[in-house]
């Protein structure tokens, strides 16, 4: 693996790991990150799936108590059931969609523009919620993801298939989902991490599968240097946030969305910076 090609992936892993849990969407800064570095093609998107795992495997080591916890009673404590139980259903709606549109979505809204549009809708979003959340605080039902329902998991789960449009932020339509139907901004984060677990480890699993004619044993050094980087900036990237959400909000990261979006589609527009697709 050469130098520049290490960099490449050097760079694309600590994107995905600081942005994958943030509500900025790392799809989509990976896209722009991949357009800006011309890491681009076919192999590099299978790139971009796979190093996800980096950053799970950071959240499962976070959690690693809280996850051995349930897996030891899964089959005698009705707390641990519940709570994967919760998580299967929560996965559903994006799984199955991801399935049946994925193709439609790579073909279309994989470009920067698209996904510049995405950043500006979705940062919207996170200022009415912010200020729905401080007109009415007493809508807060779920204070802990034990206290959640199938029903507030399925909800979630909704939200969280509106991700599949990159530049949505799974992170973000999960946590502000779930602030938008009751749970609290910790409940929310913390559901939004453990949903990432088996959606993501599933979309590595079948973008590897499904595209392993493209791949050989020569890419293994490019995928564990993203991997690696991913993972180590994720650990990081989750021990802030969890502390930052004890005491801030999320308006900084939707002006934050807007104003980078703005940015991408001005750039675009007067031929400053040429995105590739």
């Amino acid at each position: 693996m050469d130098i520049t090609l290490a960099l490449q992936a050097l760079i694309m892993g600590l994107v995905e790991g600081f942005t994958e849990f943030l509500p900025i969407s790392s799809t989509g800064h990976l896209i722009l990150a991949g357009s800006l570095l011309n890491f681009v093609g076919e192999k590099v998107k299978v790139f971009e799936i796979v190093i996800q795992t980096g950053a799970i495997i950071a959240v499962m080591w976070e959690y690693r108590v809280r996850l051995a916890s349930v897996l030891s009673g899964m089959f005698s404590d009705p707390k641990a059931q519940r709570f994967i139980a919760n998580l299967v259903i929560g996965f559903l709606p994006a799984a199955v969609l991801g399935f049946l549109f994925n193709k439609a979505i790579k073909a279309h809204l994989f470009s920067p523009v698209p996904v510049a549009a995405a950043f500006i809708v979705g940062g919207f979003v996170i200022l009415w919620v912010e200020k729905r959340a401080k007109v009415n605080p007493a809508a807060v039902r779920v204070q802990s993801v034990d206290d959640m329902s199938a029903l507030d998991a399925l909800k979630v789960g909704c939200a969280q298939a509106f991700a599949l449009i990159p530049g949505t932020s799974r992170s973000g339509a999960t946590i502000i989902g779930g602030m938008m139907f009751g749970l609290s901004r910790k409940a929310a984060t913390e559901f939004s991490f453990f949903l990432a677990i088996p959606l993501l480890l599933s979309a590595t699993v079948y973008s590897l599968y499904k595209e392993r004619a493209l791949l050989s044993a020569a890419d293994l050094p490019m995928f564990g240097v993203g991997m690696v980087a991913a993972f180590v900036s994720a650990f990081l990237c989750v021990r802030w946030l969890l502390r930052y959400i004890s005491s801030h909000d999320f308006t900084i990261f939707a002006w934050y969305r807007i104003i980078f979006g703005l940015v991408v589609i001005a750039t675009d527009y007067s031929g400053l910076v040429v995105w590739a697709d």
